[in-house]
Order: C-alpha cells, then structure tokens, then sequence
C-alpha cells in the first residue's frame, strides 16, 4: 500500500500556522469519516503528538499523521495547500476516489 505524501505547499502552510500560534511541532492530521455528499469526507486537524498507532509522513520536517482506520482511503494520496482567487484551503489528491463533490470535501470508492 502506498502511503499518502504532504507536499512541500501544505508542510509549509502546517509550518507557518504553527509558527503563527508559537506551538513549533505542530503536525497536520488526515482523517477519513462517513459522510459528505458523496459518501466519506476528508477531516483535517493539527496535534502536537501522534497517537501510536498513527502512520507519520514528513516533508520538510513537517509531519502529517494518518490513523490505521483512514489510512486505506487515503493510500497513495497527495494532501497539497492550494490558493485560488477568494479561497485557500488543504486539498487532497486522491488515486482511490472514484467520484468526488463539488466542494471537494468529500468523496466515494
């Protein structure tokens, strides 16, 4: 299974915000859960601590943690840090969607 990468944008967008709160080690949490409207939905998060049982992905000495229960859905997904005219926001790349919604939030296998 492939594990998702951060891409240089995001680590530097998780790096930034921590800098900002002064909480330096701050790391980027992908989470999948049920819902959305089309049927899972990506949840982002920052931690200071991983959990054990966490796969830890680093770029740029920026880490993004991925619980065992996610880490299927998201094996081989690129999470990058995207600014568009009026937005800026986390987006997700992501090999295992079939389909994807207009807000690309969320998602279906």
């Amino acid at each position: 299974m492939d594990q998702p990468r951060l891409m240089p944008a995001a680590a530097a967008r998780v790096a930034a915000i921590a800098a900002r709160q002064g909480k330096p080690g701050l790391k980027l949490r992908l989470a999948v859960d049920g819902g959305g409207c089309a049927g899972f939905q990506y949840k982002f998060g920052l931690e200071a601590d991983a959990a054990a049982d966490d796969l830890v992905v680093e770029t740029d000495g920026i880490a993004m943690l991925v619980d065992p229960d996610s880490l299927p859905f998201v094996a081989g997904a690129e999470v990058d840090y995207v600014e568009r005219i009026g937005a800026a926001a986390f987006e997700v790349r992501n090999p295992n969607a079939a389909s994807g919604c207009g807000c690309g939030s969320s998602f279906s296998i």
